[in-house]
């Protein structure tokens, strides 16, 4: 009998995609832990099945409803005037206030008893999101919706993490003939192996020409590994030939510095770039959460708001995460364009050298880091604690 049969608890997550692939990327991890370790029935409704796509390359992106896995996959368009009572799911999650579909929401108000209702909101590390978290929000039709915050504290919902993850981790880093396969595939050479090997995912406005000349000038021999269509731009210039460029495979070596072109790669072969890198640039919020499980030093790219608002995020995280490492701070500020030196100009040369000394030091800072928020629970599980609570 297919485990569904035994399943009680049933979930639906609308997800609308931003960030091409952090928004997708979060409830994707999210549907899969939430069916494969807690057996929990999930529906996940996306609007962008091409972003999907990218990061799970089982998704057929013009289907109205696939099985991927045993998580049933459903495109979010105009789906207004086809809901019943019985197509309400037991939870309902709307990922950082999607607006579900109003048919729905009417749906669920006439579904006896209600769905928990959840408001799966944006990671933060600003202190206002301890207060505001599980808080809840009486919504018309006798309804009620509750706040759901990830976070980095116990008074927050935690973070994402797959049971056994960090074992896996811990295994794979071990294994220098698994780390040396997986980069093969996409042409790291021996010789780069003991390079310092650095994985780059930006958005656009990222100052990486500026960084790339001063890698390339330095004395430290790097490799840069960039997913395909990131950075394409300053790539595409250090790389010199726009047809090879836009595909997985392109290289170059200039002084120090050797760019190889990745292929977009599915989460879980995502995983293991960030943990057999020795840096890690990451952007948005999924890629950023997967870098703290990673155990390695990483800058985080913030998704860029109106009026500078991601400075103060970012700012807030850095408190908690870097206060005692001036270098990674400099550095994460200069990345992100932050206020505190917007109106300087940034020397990389100079301010490279900085973060690469205190590279061992930050590394294991980093682990310190991760084994205190593993020791918040994860956010699936406390997801549905939390659910139990107000049914």
């Amino acid at each position: 009998m297919h485990p569904k049969e035994h399943q009680t608890t049933s979930l639906a997550l609308f997800c609308k995609v931003v960030d091409n692939y952090g928004d997708i990327g979060i409830c994707w991890r999210l549907a899969r832990q939430l069916e494969q370790e807690h057996d929990i029935a999930v529906t996940l409704w996306v609007d962008d099945l091409r972003s999907f796509q990218r990061i799970c390359p089982e998704v057929a992106s013009d289907r109205d409803e696939q099985q991927i896995g045993t998580v049933t996959v459903r495109h979010w368009r105009d789906q207004d005037s086809m809901f019943a009572a019985s197509d309400v799911a037991d939870i309902v999650i709307e990922f950082f206030a999607c607006d579900i579909p109003p048919a729905y929401i009417a749906a669920m108000a006439a579904r006896a008893p209600h769905p928990v209702w959840l408001n799966l909101e944006g990671l933060s590390a600003e202190e206002w999101v301890e207060g505001c978290h599980a808080l809840p929000s009486p919504q018309p039709l006798s309804l009620t919706k509750y706040f759901f915050f990830p976070g980095f504290t116990g008074k927050t919902g935690g973070l994402l993490l797959e049971s056994g993850l960090q074992q896996q981790r811990r295994v794979f880093q071990q294994d220098q003939a698994a780390m040396a396969a997986f980069l093969g595939q996409f042409g790291v050479t021996p010789a780069e192996m003991g390079s310092l090997k650095v994985s780059l995912f930006c958005y656009p406005q990222a100052p990486v020409s500026a960084l790339f000349d001063a890698w390339q000038n330095g004395e430290t021999a790097i490799t840069c590994l960039v997913p395909e269509g990131a950075a394409a731009e300053a790539v595409q210039a250090f790389i010199g030939d726009a047809e090879r460029v836009a595909k997985a495979g392109a290289s170059a070596t200039r002084g120090a510095l050797t760019v190889r072109v990745l292929p977009f790669i599915p989460q879980p072969d995502y995983d293991k770039l960030l943990w057999a890198c020795d840096l890690n640039f990451v952007r948005g919020e999924d890629s950023f959460v997967r870098a703290q499980w990673a155990g390695k030093p990483f800058i985080w790219h913030i998704y860029p708001q109106d009026k500078n608002l991601h400075h103060v995020k970012l700012n807030a995280f850095l408190q908690r995460y870097a206060a005692k490492k001036e270098s990674l701070s400099e550095f994460s500020l200069s990345w992100n364009a932050a206020a505190t030196v917007a109106n300087a100009t940034v020397d990389w040369a100079a301010i490279w050298p900085l973060l690469e000394a205190d590279m061992q030091e930050i590394a294991t800072m980093s682990g310190d880091w991760e084994r205190q928020l593993s020791a918040h629970g994860d956010l699936a599980s406390n997801l549905l604690q939390f659910a139990e609570t107000v049914r």
